[in-house]
């Protein structure tokens, strides 16, 4: 490629930047578009019902004659759970490693996208070729298998993006990170740096996953009288490979439950990450044929989340487990910020059921803490520093670093979502801001549930609702019947007889009073008067305001 000094790189991230999850970021030169990673977040708490959250990729719709596919890290949510809504308004090509591919074929599969999709398996070390750019993947650790960073190599220089990852000497399975070639494309020189900041604040290197099996090992030898639950993360063959390790060696059978643990373990075996000897595994049903201090169960839930498999054993609605007195179960992670309150309830009701809970040592994180941050930086050399993936105070640790290894301030960009950076051997600068934002899934609805209705469902969620029905004569407008009044949520209508009765006087009339000084009064000054009325009285009599309804029948 010949370096051209008058064209520049456009990086433009479209969601992640802000919080953990969504991450999806595009790269254009000229008349190229890339777009690295493609991922979901889950709901905030006052996101009532909904139950996933997309990026908007109006941009990359606007330019889709530029855009030449998709470029996938990692097989977390966070990086590929958009994909499958994002292809059904944009047919482009995937490019990832084998076990990522795997885990997004079987999405694709799930939404009948498998055969229009065109697919990419790259080996790590091997590059492919998209517009104006090519693309290096460089293997990494990560607390799933087959990370890869990105080096993205442009007329306008090269950038190189971490992904998720950790620096594991001493992996479960596979190769440690390739820092020889991140070396070598430091000595190149590289343009910037986009790295991962999850763990920035994290003083210390991550411990290697090898630990985790070594505290199994301690546990299944300490409680071979119990049965073993361990819940964990469904994506981390490494640690249910662990797992299941220690599960031979003190001769147990092991249980996998939960739909998404199903479904990446059976990924992972059928593509050769996960070895698990014959006869280790027994369906669910098969538990009662063997002794309790004979078995372990692997199950989702590790989160807290109210309908996965640990959390319904906690609460018993799980149809095939209950917890027993003197059962051991184990969280394998830490809580993801936010969902700490979650987690706290579901380790009550295990203890309050007679359980022994573990949460302490049993977890390594997937994330680069700072020294390992340095690490990178140093092995780099970049000349601008963009901190990815995290909340802003992890975005701006990760900037404090790369300010104490000598980048200079003004070359450390904490960009938003939406923010264009454009950038050059020369300079760089924040050129522009694109259209990004939130599209909310809600069962198969997408993007149909907004603000307005969020707000609506806060209200009733908060206030109730009162329903006022009445009839009214065709051309008369004579008031025929009702007003009646209903209500849900708002107030236990038994016990508040009098309140109610009192309120349909009170509409009764000013309906009346309306209806006798406009006698062709239109509807919807009706509902006006009727809303009007119910919310000062409501107010007056108990500080509420539920939602008024009202509805108008003609006969």
């Amino acid at each position: 490629m010949k370096k051209e000094n008058n064209g520049k790189l456009r990086i433009i991230p479209l969601g992640g930047l802000e919080k953990i999850g969504m991450n999806i970021t595009a790269f254009e030169y000229e008349d190229s578009i890339i777009v690295v990673d493609c991922g979901l977040a889950f709901p905030e708490d006052d996101m009532l019902g909904i139950d996933l959250v997309i990026p908007d990729v109006t941009y990359l719709k606007d330019n889709i004659q530029k855009v030449k596919g998709f470029v996938i890290t990692h097989g977390h949510e966070d990086h590929i759970g958009a994909l499958c809504y994002v292809l059904r308004e944009m047919n482009l090509p995937i490019y990832a490693t084998k076990l990522t591919m795997g885990i997004i074929e079987r999405k694709l599969t799930e939404h009948n996208l498998l055969r229009s999709t065109r697919r990419k398996v790259v080996k790590h070390g091997q590059s492919i070729n998209l517009g104006q750019f090519r693309i290096e993947f460089i293997k990494t650790n990560h607390s799933i298998q087959d990370a890869a960073a990105l080096a993205i190599y442009s007329p306008a220089g090269i950038v190189v993006h971490t992904g998720d990852f950790k620096v594991d000497y001493t992996p479960v399975f596979g190769d440690a990170i390739d820092l020889q070639r991140f070396a070598e494309i430091g000595k190149k020189g590289v343009l910037a740096l986009m790295s991962d900041s999850t763990n920035a604040e994290r003083k210390g290197f991550t411990q290697s996953e090898r630990t985790v099996g070594i505290t199994f090992d301690h546990i299944f030898s300490e409680h071979q009288n119990t049965r073993i639950i361990i819940a964990t993360f469904a994506s981390n063959v490494d640690r249910v490979q662990q797992i299941i390790n220690s599960a031979c060696k003190y001769d147990r059978k092991v249980v996998v439950e939960g739909r998404s643990m199903v479904n990446i373990i059976q990924v992972a075996q059928e593509l050769g990450y996960l070895n698990v000897p014959d006869k280790t595994l027994i369906e669910i049903d098969q538990l009662k044929n063997y002794p309790p201090e004979k078995t372990v169960l692997i199950t989702t839930g590790s989160q807290g989340e109210s309908m996965a498999a640990l959390s319904r054993m906690a609460a018993d609605v799980h149809k095939k487990v209950s917890i027993m007195p003197g059962d051991t179960v184990i969280f394998s992670s830490n809580p993801i910020p936010g969902n700490e309150k979650s987690v706290s309830r579901v380790i009550n009701e295990l203890s309050a059921k007679g359980a022994d809970v573990i949460f302490s040592d049993a977890h390594v994180s997937g994330h680069a803490c700072q020294e390992e941050l340095k690490l990178i930086y140093s092995l780099v050399k970049p000349k601008y520093a963009i901190p990815v993936h995290g909340e802003y105070r992890h975005l701006k640790a990760n900037a404090g670093i790369a300010t104490t290894l000598g980048i200079p301030k003004e070359n450390v960009f904490i960009l938003h979502s939406g923010d264009v950076l454009e950038l050059c051997a020369q300079e760089a600068k924040i050129v522009d801001k694109v259209h990004t934002g939130e599209i909310l899934v809600d069962g198969l609805g997408v993007g149909d549930v907004g603000n307005i209705v969020l707000r609506d469902r806060q209200h009733l969620a908060e206030d109730g609702i009162l329903i006022v029905v009445l009839t009214l004569e065709k051309g008369s407008n004579q008031l025929l019947a009702g007003p009646d009044i209903v209500s849900r949520g708002f107030v236990y209508v038994r016990e508040s007889e009098g309140l109610m009765e009192e309120a349909r006087n009170v509409v009764s009339e000013a309906v009346e009073d309306c209806l006798l000084h406009q006698r062709n009064a239109d509807w919807s000054k009706i509902k006006m008067v009727i809303r009007d009325t119910m919310n000062e009285f409501i107010w007056k009599r108990t500080k509420r305001k539920p939602m008024v309804l009202p509805i108008i029948m003609d006969v």
